[in-house]
């Protein structure tokens, strides 16, 4: 399929779910779907609007929070990216996502200690959730903290060994307590599986060996 029809099957889907919102102003679930269709298609603000629409219909809708706060944190506006995750964390029952999510927040704005604390929170609540494992043993690299990012970096990989993100992280933490022979592994299984991993670290490893 090539980009102009998937843009014209978007702009289609659009017609149809702007219509279903008109024929069901108080339907939230049909405003939600809107506002994923819009941020789809790259509407941001359009795609805000709808959601906090849905919300007025519904205040309860945990998705509409996290999708909201999704594009939020997509926008660099993480003030307002923090209030609706945390919004959110009230309402669910299995929080780790969105306590990762936090951590993420918390990450882009140099907040590494706190950023540690939700990612462990996600681990606690979920530990069989790779994603909150591979973003902690980011910031515990970014803390200095290289043994409980080795054991972090561990654990994503354990989960998830086809995840680039993960056997990146997974070589930075070998790099920094000096294994470079198993970061270098981890590096080229990383590169194997598409992640585009730094050139400078590349070139950091490649000295060491």
């Amino acid at each position: 399929m090539t980009e102009t029809n998937k843009a014209e099957d978007l702009n289609k889907a659009i017609a149809e779910m702007e219509k279903k919102c008109e024929e069901m102003p108080d339907n939230y679930i049909a405003h939600h779907h809107l506002g994923l269709v819009y941020r789809k298609a790259g509407r941001h603000q359009d795609a805000i609007n709808t959601l906090k629409r849905a919300l007025e219909i519904d205040d309860k809708s945990a998705e509409s929070y996290v999708n909201l706060g999704a594009i939020y944190f997509e926008l660099g506006q993480l003030d307002e990216a923090m209030a609706i995750n945390k919004k959110a964390l009230t309402l669910l029952t299995q929080p780790a996502q969105i306590q990762t999510n936090i951590g993420l927040i918390h990450q882009q704005r140099g907040e590494v200690n706190e950023a540690i604390d939700a990612y462990t929170k996600a681990t606690v609540n979920a530990p069989k959730f790779a994603f909150a494992w591979v973003n902690l043993a980011s910031a515990q690299i970014m803390a200095g903290n290289f043994d409980q990012a080795l054991t972090a970096a561990q654990k994503g990989v354990e989960l998830e060994p086809n995840f680039g993100m993960a056997q990146n992280n997974l070589a930075v933490a070998y790099y920094y307590l000096n294994d470079f022979k198993n970061a270098k592994n981890a590096m080229e299984q990383a590169q194997k599986l598409g992640y585009s991993v730094d050139p400078r670290f590349v070139d950091a490893v490649t000295k060491e060996l």
